[in-house]
């Protein structure tokens, strides 16, 4: 089961590519957040302007699915998979 800190959930947060390397090689690791722009805020915080790049471009799935609205509630216990833009085809 999932938990919460204060309005904040903590969830599980896993980078992939160029955001895992941007967060200093963290695969993963667990984050209190509310949002995805609450969790964009925190990770900037902890990680530094270079990962905040990385996020601004990102794509991010919640529990597998592709979410685009960074202002909608996060579920407690979610992963939150970070997609940076990937180059090539």
């Amino acid at each position: 089961m999932g938990r919460s800190v204060g309005s904040c959930v903590v969830l599980t947060v896993r980078y992939f590519a160029g955001a895992r390397a941007a967060a200093g090689g963290v695969s993963a690791e667990e984050v209190a957040a509310d949002s995805l722009e609450g969790l964009v805020q925190v990770l900037t915080d902890r990680h530094g302007e270079r990962l905040g790049l990385v996020l601004k471009a990102a794509s991010f799935l919640v529990d597998g699915l592709a979410c685009h609205d960074r202002r909608a509630s996060l579920p407690v216990g979610a992963t939150v998979d970070i997609l940076p833009p990937f180059a090539g085809g």
